[in-house]
């Protein structure tokens, strides 16, 4: 039998839950790794096929030109979806936004106190909270429409208007059916798309220590051989901390030797182990399973026409990755 006990302001707590102040340190760090990752270069020709790794790069250059911390995005998110009207589940309007429900507790909790907010008892179950948005709230949502609706427009200055809209249409596709008419604004599609996909990706990697993000690493290791740990960041344009976060995870997995350089003795270089190849097909099979899964949600032609319009928002900082993305074989 499943246990789950309501929490102080009405959220719960069970087995899937974020319950130890440790992982939500370890969650917030690996997010701030993953929005500073990214610097400029030539992307990796392997990867631009893949709807996610794209979308991911520009969730990373959109988080890096970010106003404010991501817990200002996650309140503006829940404001915006209460103008619709009452809310009568907290914890059902966390799974629509894809917001965790312990960080949702945070969230509504911040709302209320500074009056955005109203949080009361469900009259038909006593577990739930009902939300509604106060004056105050609705206040705030006008004023974050416009500084979002700025911000989006600084983000996506190098598509056409008719481009926006259709992207905002593609990656509206990638959210789960509750979900696609309560987030707006091209940043807040590309962040919620982006988890969505990583967490369907790595859902397929359950119990094998795996995630989706092993798979660039793992496979430029395959095809490189032995090679410093300088340059496989340079193959994969992410910066030097993000890379030791990968390498360090591969090594403990032992799928990843620390080795010397054949070219030069003194420094050291990195190579697949046997397991790392192994695990290599593993991560490679969940990857083709959700690209798979990406086109089907996106219709026909819809991969196509997004890795084009993202390949287009990443040209500034990647030359070439307009036409590597043109180019690039169907998922």
């Amino acid at each position: 039998m499943t246990i789950v006990r309501v929490e102080p302001g009405g959220g719960t707590r069970g087995p899937d839950a974020e319950t130890e102040p440790q992982d939500r340190t370890r969650t917030r760090t690996q997010a701030t790794a993953e929005e500073t990752a990214e610097v400029p270069g030539a992307l990796p020709e392997a990867l631009t096929g893949f709807v996610g790794y794209l979308l991911r790069r520009v969730f990373a250059r959109f988080a890096a030109c970010s106003d404010g911390p991501e817990d200002g995005s996650r309140d503006f998110l829940v404001l915006d979806a209460l103008t619709g009207g009452d809310w009568t589940s907290q914890l059902d309007l966390a799974e629509r936004l894809g917001i965790n429900r312990t960080l949702m507790v945070g969230v509504v909790d911040r709302l209320e106190g500074r009056g955005q907010v109203r949080r009361t008892r469900n009259p038909d179950n006593r577990r739930q909270y009902i939300l509604s948005l106060t004056d105050e709230g609705r206040s705030a949502v006008a004023a974050g429409r416009r500084a979002v609706a700025e911000r989006d427009a600084r983000l996506t200055a190098a598509l056409a208007p008719e481009q926006v809209l259709r992207l905002n249409t593609l990656l509206a596709r990638l959210l789960p059916p509750g979900a696609q008419d309560l987030v707006q604004g091209t940043g807040h599609l590309v962040a919620q798309a982006h988890h969505r996909l990583r967490r369907l990706g790595d859902e397929k990697l359950a119990g094998t220590g795996l995630r989706v993000r092993h798979y660039g690493p793992l496979s430029l290791l395959a095809t490189s051989g032995p090679c410093p740990q300088q340059r496989l960041a340079q193959e994969l344009a992410i910066s030097g901390p993000a890379t030791s976060q990968l390498v360090d995870e591969l090594v403990a997995g032992g799928m990843v030797h620390r080795g010397r350089d054949p070219h030069d003795r003194r420094r050291h270089a990195l190579e697949l182990t046997e397991l790392g190849h192994s695990q290599l097909k593993r991560v490679a099979e969940a990857v083709g399973l959700l690209a798979a899964e990406t086109t089907e949600l996106l219709g026909p032609g819809g991969a196509d026409e997004l890795r084009a319009l993202l390949g287009r928002l990443l040209e500034p900082a990647h030359p070439g990755a307009a036409e590597a993305t043109a180019t690039a074989r169907r998922d």
